[in-house]
């Protein structure tokens, strides 16, 4: 058989055939078969052997193939004695020829051939790189080389330049963090030489960059920022612009210092362009930039505010929504509990989230309608299963603080013609939020929702429903019912949702709570005040506090209702004179709002009233937050048990003193000689005072017997008094009401 393509078999090199294998038939006696084995092996090209080829046996049986091989071809045997002798001369032990087996039969990973002369330099060159680096040795950053790199920024600042503070920065920003598996080309080891590096980075690196892109800086007068992408050198530095952004992203992930957090954030407000034109790491930005301001702190959360305020003005349509929706989760998490001290936080977040709504009115109705909605299925859910669960998932403070953001939301944005089909939903919402459990333990949160309503209706110019439920409180809770509880430190309604059985009895629950009421009741009217129909809007709280008044027994409540009518009847009486000097109908719509806003212009009894309270009530928030509580200001008579042993004693030493050693007497004898020290309102503050309580009894309105009293009423001592005589008479008349009874076994100190 003869072919084009068939190779002898001197032609191959020893390694092809090495390569190629053995494979002989068993019954080869004919010539012709021989023949054939022998052409077909010259013509076909050397290939790796198959898994089917069959092992070659041990090393006596392979000494005969190769005597086979000798007598059947033996140009081709005496070519192998040439060039390979070691290939016929092996040893006969098995172990040899299991290893020279196993170096057959495994393959090599590329064959060895004649390499042309470009592939041989290709290799010496690939070689010669290998030689020269060393990807473990680091350059290790020092103050000197910071030095050298400030000064070259500032005179002029180049790519080779750049890239070297970068990879230094690389290396700063992954020291952060531990070790990492990426190799950087420095080192960073003390802690001066990263804190040179940063603040090179933080303080040059933006104006450096401008330079190098050739970018003019913006206007004064100019609202739109220059994008460094439209630079024609862009391209150029892009991938070390990458690099350096993204380490300032994983700088502000890792720091805990609030300070430096401050400066690292002003330095990423600024690279706010930059990260525009790389959408990903400006996606990894925001999340960071939520994260700080939902829980940094003050000055923290407002930077970050400013950072992405300002990527959402500058690219609303790629970023606004995603920012919103992550912004309003950061907002619901974070405001689950409430106290004093994070209120302050809480309304920040409020302002600052209203502000990105007001951006894109289109994408706020978006959301604000998903939101709103969510909310309605909760009460919705609430109504219908009315169980503890369900009334659970409604009355806590995520619901009522999104409730209040949505007032606030829709009032802020005010007038939008987009915005204003969600106002009676959401007045909806939160009405039937107050209906839903209506008992005096909620009392609290029925006053969260009716501010969030005063808000919205105030600043929308749409009349609420308010005073119904504000007065309602006052039909329903019995005012004369005396406390079964006194407390000093007041109840603060605005850190609460729901009242204990314990605080329904005290004393400070109804003082806060007719305080509420009052604030509330002005607050509601002074939004009203100008209004043409003002007198038929109050007639109705009128004819309640009347009532009121009529039944109400407690003095000090009645004095502070009985002010509030005042008012609210002065005012009735100017808009009723005004409104009867006017020279248009009630439908003259336009007539009625000129009138409106002229009256507003000169002010109401109301509206000046309301602003001195304003003022003096911030002031009294102020100290509430700033931790000062309203008692501190008091120096109040320390009230001392005497003891069971000392008033025994007294009785035996005084005993033949006096006919009579009953208490009543003594005591009745002890006023009676105080009553010509002081004036009336002296003896009615004491008896203010005396009138308490004693806490461990179960029903302080149950009556005792004469015996009982005596065994069971406790003893004051009085120390120095520093506050003056009126103001004690008159504030602590709010501790407690009068009750004669308890002015019993008294010893009052003369130290005045």
């Amino acid at each position: 058989m003869a072919g084009k393509n068939k190779r002898k078999l001197g032609d191959l090199s020893v390694d092809e055939f090495l390569t190629a294998g053995f494979d002989f038939e068993e019954d080869g006696d004919s010539q012709d078969e021989d023949e054939s084995t022998q052409q077909e092996s010259k013509s076909k090209k050397p290939a790796p052997p198959k898994k089917s080829a069959k092992k070659q046996g041990k090393a006596s049986e392979h000494k005969d193939h190769l005597s086979e091989l000798k007598r059947k071809d033996p140009e081709f045997f005496k070519f192998l004695e040439d060039n390979d002798k070691n290939l016929l001369n092996f040893d006969d032990s098995d172990s040899a020829e299991d290893e020279e087996e196993k170096m057959y039969q495994k393959l090599p990973s590329q064959l060895e051939g004649a390499n042309s002369d470009d592939d041989e330099e290709q290799e010496t060159d690939k070689k010669n790189v290998k030689t020269t680096k060393k990807p473990n040795e680091a350059i290790k950053v020092t103050e000197a080389m910071i030095e050298n790199w400030r000064t070259g920024l500032m005179k002029e600042p180049t790519s080779k330049l750049f890239r070297d503070i970068t990879q230094a920065f690389k290396a700063a920003v992954a020291t952060t963090k531990g070790e990492s598996d990426e190799q950087c080309r420095y080192t960073i080891a003390e802690s001066t030489v990263f804190n040179s590096l940063i603040l090179l980075c933080i303080k040059e690196m933006h104006e450096v960059l401008n330079r190098m892109l050739n970018l003019k800086a913006p206007e004064k007068d100019q609202k739109k920022i220059i994008l460094p992408s439209s630079s024609p050198r862009w391209h150029k530095h892009q991938i070390d612009i990458k690099m350096y952004i993204a380490g300032v992203v994983q700088l502000l992930s890792s720091l805990s210092q609030s300070t430096v957090i401050d400066a690292v954030l002003r330095h990423a407000h600024q690279m706010v362009p930059y990260y525009l034109c790389l959408p990903k790491q400006c996606r990894i930005l925001v999340k960071i930039l939520i994260r700080h301001w939902s829980t940094g702190e003050e000055t923290v959360r407002v930077l970050a505010f400013l950072a992405l305020n300002k990527i959402c003005r500058h690219k609303p349509e790629s970023h606004l929504t995603n920012v919103l929706k992550q912004m309003y989760i950061a907002y619901v998490k974070n405001c689950k509990f409430t106290s004093p001290n994070a209120l302050p936080m809480i309304s920040f977040m409020q302002r600052t989230l209203t502000e990105m709504y007001s951006l894109d009115t289109q994408v706020s109705y978006q959301q604000a309608f998903i939101y709103i909605r969510q909310l309605a299925i909760h009460l919705r859910s609430a109504m219908n299963m009315k169980k503890k669960d369900t009334y659970q998932s409604v009355y806590n403070w995520q619901y009522v603080h999104c409730l209040y953001l949505w007032c606030r939301v829709l009032s802020t944005i005010y007038p939008s013609e987009v915005l204003e089909p969600l106002f009676y939903p959401l007045c909806q919402v939160i009405i039937g939020c107050i209906k839903l459990v209506p008992i005096s333990r909620y009392y609290p949160l029925r006053l969260h929702c009716a501010r969030a309503l005063i808000l919205l209706s105030a600043n929308t110019k749409t009349f609420v429903p308010v005073l119904p439920f504000l007065v309602e409180i006052l039909q329903q809770e019995d005012f004369n019912k005396k406390p079964g509880r006194i407390s000093v430190k007041p109840i603060n309604f605005a850190v609460i949702l729901k009242l204990s059985k314990t605080n329904l009895q005290e004393k400070a629950y109804k003082d806060g709570l007719l305080d509420q009421l009052y604030d509330l009741i002005l607050e509601y009217l002074h939004t009203q005040a100008c209004s043409i129909g003002f007198p038929e809007l109050a007639l109705p709280t009128i004819i309640q506090l009347k009532a009121f008044l009529k039944e109400c027994k407690v003095t000090n409540y009645c004095k502070q209702m009985r002010q509030l009518l005042e008012k609210i009847q002065e005012n009735c009486n100017y808009i009723t004179g005004r409104r009867q000097k006017a020279t248009f109908g009630v439908s003259g719509t336009e007539a009625v709002v000129a009138w409106e806003k002229k009256v507003a212009e000169e002010g109401t009894p109301l509206t000046k009233y309301y602003s001195q309270w304003k003022k003096l009530r911030e002031r009294e928030i102020q100290l509430e937050i700033s931790g000062k509580e309203r008692m501190e200001d008091l120096n109040l008579p320390e009230i001392k048990r005497k003891r069971a042993e000392e008033k025994k004693s007294a009785k035996k030493e005084f005993k033949g003193l006096f006919e009579s050693d009953s208490d009543d007497d003594s005591s009745e004898d002890l006023l009676k000689s105080k009553e010509g020290q002081g004036d009336s309102g002296d003896d009615e503050g004491l008896k203010d005072l005396l009138d308490l309580s004693d806490e461990d009894d179960d029903d302080p309105s149950e009556e005792m017997d004469d015996s009982d009293e005596e065994q069971k009423k406790p003893s004051f001592t009085f120390s120095k008094v520093k506050t003056p005589r009126k103001m004690l008479s008159t504030e602590l008349n709010q501790v407690a009401e009068g009750d004669d009874d308890m002015v019993e076994d008294l010893e009052l100190s003369d130290q005045d």
